[in-house]
């Protein structure tokens, strides 16, 4: 089964954990487990993940602390808590430190399922609106909106699949696209023709970026592609 996002699921409760993962699995999703705070943040920094679920209270550190810590270095990949308490205070807490959903037990593990699929839906949206139209990629500057990839006063007008795809690769800047979420975002589809047009576009952005050695678009094999920014 092809993946539909790669996520880490960080629950000390080991029955509720492994069907978690293994619903997560069914539904298509690559899923990493950890058992306690600390384990899972240093997961984290080992690995890049579509989405991360935290339970709140777990041993050593707990769904808070893990989820400022990955807020200090990363304030795009989505979070969602889960917590046996439903006081108020611990909601606002939550969403003050960025989390996007806050799931209580017991909880259904198709909602579970609905909301990671809205939320990834909505990223993905996010990562193509525009909404950031100028990005710094090392000693290029990308205009999103007018599809322009500049560099020392010279300026490169792509064409719409190749500003979609470069856009794309900064959403997930330093960290793993799937070729399945690339060939959606871009093409709408993922059949093994638009795999190999794609392939071709990749290498046209690579052509376009070579002049700055701190950029480069690694094929991750059988996975997808990294667009690696040395900052």
């Amino acid at each position: 089964m092809e993946s539909n996002g790669k996520i880490l699921l960080v629950e000390d409760d080991p029955n509720l954990s492994v069907v978690i993962q293994d619903y997560l699995e069914m539904q298509g999703y690559e899923t990493v487990l950890r058992k306690d705070g600390e384990e899972g943040l240093k997961e984290y920094k080992k690995n890049s993940f579509n989405l991360i679920i935290l339970d709140v209270m777990m041993p050593k550190m707990d769904g808070f602390s893990v989820a400022g810590e990955i807020r200090k270095i990363d304030e795009d990949t989505p979070i969602i808590f889960l917590t046996a308490k439903s006081l108020k205070e611990d909601r606002v807490k939550g969403f003050k430190l960025g989390c996007d959903d806050y799931i209580s037990k017991p909880f259904n593990t198709e909602e579970l399922s609905l909301r990671i699929h809205a939320i990834l839906k909505r990223c993905y949206r996010q990562s193509m609106s525009g909404t950031k139209s100028l990005i710094k990629i090392g000693k290029f500057t990308f205009d999103s909106v007018n599809m322009v990839l500049s560099c020392k006063g010279e300026d490169r007008v792509l064409t719409r699949k190749e500003s979609a795809l470069l856009a794309v690769l900064c959403a997930y800047r330093n960290k793993i696209l799937t070729r399945e979420t690339a060939m959606k975002s871009v093409w709408g589809e993922d059949d093994y023709f638009v795999g190999r047009s794609m392939d071709v576009f990749i290498a046209k952005l690579r052509k376009y970026l070579k002049s700055d050695p701190d950029i480069s678009i690694t094929n991750i094999h059988g996975t997808g592609f990294k667009l690696e920014v040395k900052e």
